[in-house]
């Protein structure tokens, strides 16, 4: 029987959260996929599912997990674009953990055969393309701030801005993320720990700014970061991992000719039509076979190991992208 990760009580410790169950094996509807799961990844967000705390509030019990990789096994009738056997990444916003996983065409995407399972999930840079590109109008030659620059979505950030011709300043909070950030293709680095760390970003940008501040982390982290917009910056609202959602003073945006843009991607498509995040998901896959970002997992955890995958990604010891290993995918490997 096929495996499921399911959340039976909210909290922030994900041993008491998580609890792997059998369940029966699935079929695919009319216009329906089936996947045999490969990887699955593991973000931030998952985190925020399992106490409770995110945007979309799933009743209990249910899997958390955005995005899975895996080999097609049904399809219903009504099914164009897939056939069983193809190799394919599938979004969501939440029901991923798990081995077999019920997928649209919609969600679904084939996976170049430059990339493996666990290389493949596009979520992150996705939300950063939507972030830089469609809520930050992010032009060739500028500069971008990015924040937590180290964890999944900050190295998409670092990478995709590169890709579209920008100067990127990363910050995060320790010497060994601020190496991979290096790795990534960042510009400067700035270890944002230090009191004086936006003096730092004024002095690399000669005092002038920078044109984008990307921000998924929140906090104490958000203040100094508008103090380092230029003239008609932009600061990109993503989300609030280092816990508290800041309060801006109002008369930094104004003095600077700058805009606070919220950024929430679960709702793009539903709000501004499909056809953006496919465009999106088109340019990120050719920039992946063009090998100008590179999607791969730097922290690969067995399925059973759910609740250490999260629990490093609350505790802030994911440097990278994370995923799950299911027994498919373990196979797969051994071949």
């Amino acid at each position: 029987m096929p495996k499921e990760v399911h959340v039976v009580r909210f909290s922030a410790d994900p041993v008491k959260a998580l609890k792997i169950v059998d369940v029966p094996e699935k079929h695919a509807g009319p216009d329906e996929i089936l996947i045999r799961v490969h990887a699955c990844s593991v973000s931030f967000p998952e985190t925020l599912l399992i106490q409770n705390k995110y945007q979309f509030k799933p009743e209990i019990p249910f899997s958390p997990g955005s995005e899975v990789s895996g080999v097609v096994e049904q399809v219903g009738p009504s099914v164009t674009s897939i056939r069983v056997g193809d190799r394919v990444r599938a979004g969501m916003i939440y029901g991923g953990f798990k081995e077999q996983v019920i997928a649209t065409e919609f969600n679904c995407v084939k996976i170049p055969d430059s990339l493996s399972f666990q290389d493949c999930f596009l979520g992150n840079y996705v939300t950063s393309y939507y972030s830089l590109v469609v809520r930050g109008q992010l032009q060739a030659g500028e500069t971008v701030l990015v924040l937590g620059a180290a964890g999944g979505l900050g190295i998409t950030c670092i990478e995709l801005s590169k890709a579209l011709g920008a100067r990127v300043i990363a910050a995060a909070s320790s010497e060994a993320k601020l190496a991979a950030c290096k790795r990534a293709g960042a510009d400067e680095l700035i270890n944002y720990e230090a009191p004086d760390w936006h003096q730092k970003v004024k002095d690399l940008t000669m005092g002038r700014g920078v044109d984008i501040c990307f921000d998924p982390v929140g906090d104490r982290f958000t203040e100094p970061a508008v103090r380092c917009l230029a003239w008609g910056g932009r600061l990109l609202v993503i989300g609030f991992a280092a816990g508290e959602i800041p309060k801006i003073p109002m008369n930094l945006l104004l003095l600077k000719g700058a805009s606070a843009v919220g950024v929430f991607h679960g709702k793009w498509p539903a709000m501004d039509g499909v056809e953006g995040e496919k465009e999106a998901q088109d340019v990120i896959l050719n920039l992946a076979v063009q090998k100008q970002i590179r999607p791969a997992a730097s922290q690969v955890y067995d399925f059973e190991e759910a609740s250490v995958a999260l629990d490093d990604m609350m505790n802030r010891r994911v440097i990278g992208k994370a995923v799950l290993r299911t027994s498919a995918g373990a196979a797969f490997l051994k071949l």
